[in-house]
């Protein structure tokens, strides 16, 4: 595991975790594909793939594997209007290798390689939004935009906003700033204790989120939802978990939604990443008491009952009081 501070990594550099994982970096962009002409000749997801990874290769010398690029169909094309898309997919560029170029091999300053990172993606993601393709005199419009997940500027700007502004029960101070982290789609197995359960362990997931900074409370379950361009039959249950973490410091979540946006988690030995989706807590989520009352009727008997751990430095796992938490965030 890596013990180098988040706020030195730059976004091309992978993080080691512990339990042989990793977050490597990768640019995730989300795709719409509408009609360009007057044709109702039949969308080939196969030809249309293959017509955007040579677009890509002979237009920004990056070559995309077939598996890299998810395009699907709509099922109800023959019920949708002309002006309505036909299909969406996913688009990931895991070998950033030809960045190295761009933000400079030798480039120490953090801040400057992220910003010619943001300048070289935007300026990927506008050459991409709005070009036609023609797949054998049938032409069709692509639409690319950047999922909320892989926003983190987007992101920092929303909670200052609703700081500033009193909303969703912050007030107006700098004090009260965000500090939980809501993850989700991520590899129920990977978080499991090995030989054990296939379900997420709380202590293994602490150990594993704890290397991006100190915890005060962390909740995990299992986790159905349909992320940024994925289908409900792609959702198998049981095999996701859903990753509440909240932070001791602002600072620490900070760094660690910085470091989480536009990275997919890898594990050592395998060749499958999970695309998970993160954001932050907007609603207050360990602030819920009768969440809090759940809680500790779920939690088994050994060592997993509700603690601070401010006050007990020696917990692998922690979970703060809902009076204490209301007094806290007092509105």
């Amino acid at each position: 595991m890596s013990n180098r501070p988040l706020n030195s990594l730059r976004p091309t550099e992978t993080l080691e975790l512990e339990s042989g994982l990793s977050l490597v970096p990768r640019v995730k962009l989300l795709l719409t594909v509408y009609r360009a002409d007057k044709s109702v000749n039949p969308f080939d997801e196969w030809k249309f793939k293959r017509s955007l990874i040579d677009y890509i290769k002979s237009s920004f010398f990056i070559t995309v594997p077939e598996e890299d690029l998810q395009i699907r169909k709509f099922k109800d094309l023959n019920k949708r209007k002309r002006e309505e898309p036909v299909a969406r997919g996913r688009l990931f560029v895991h070998d950033l290798g030809f960045l190295s170029k761009v933000i400079g091999e030798t480039e120490d300053d953090v801040e400057r390689a992220d910003k010619k990172f943001l300048e070289w993606r935007r300026g990927f993601v506008e050459k991409l939004d709005g070009i036609e393709l023609n797949l054998e005199g049938t032409k069709f419009k692509l639409n690319v935009a950047v999922p909320m997940s892989d926003d983190f500027e987007g992101m920092k700007k929303e909670w200052e906003e609703i700081i500033a502004f009193g909303a969703r029960g912050y007030q107006r101070s700098a004090k009260m700033q965000p500090d939980t982290i809501v993850l989700k789609g991520m590899p129920s197995r990977w978080f499991a204790e090995t030989r054990v359960s296939s379900k997420p362990s709380m202590l293994v997931t602490h150990t594993i989120v704890s290397a991006l900074g100190k915890i005060r409370n962390l909740h995990v379950a299992e986790d159905n939802s349909i992320g940024d361009g994925a289908d409900e039959e792609d959702i198998v249950s049981g095999l996701h978990c859903k990753i509440v973490v909240r932070f001791e410091k602002h600072k620490d979540f900070h760094d660690a939604l910085k470091i989480l946006c536009g990275r997919s988690l890898q594990k050592q030995g395998s060749r499958l990443r999970a695309d998970y989706d993160v954001t932050w807590d907007k609603d207050g989520f360990f602030l819920d008491a009768r969440h809090q009352i759940e809680e500790r009727k779920r939690m088994p008997a050994r060592g997993m009952e509700e603690r601070d751990e401010g006050h007990r430095q020696h917990s692998r796992v922690s979970q703060f009081s809902s009076e204490e938490g209301r007094k806290r965030f007092k509105v």
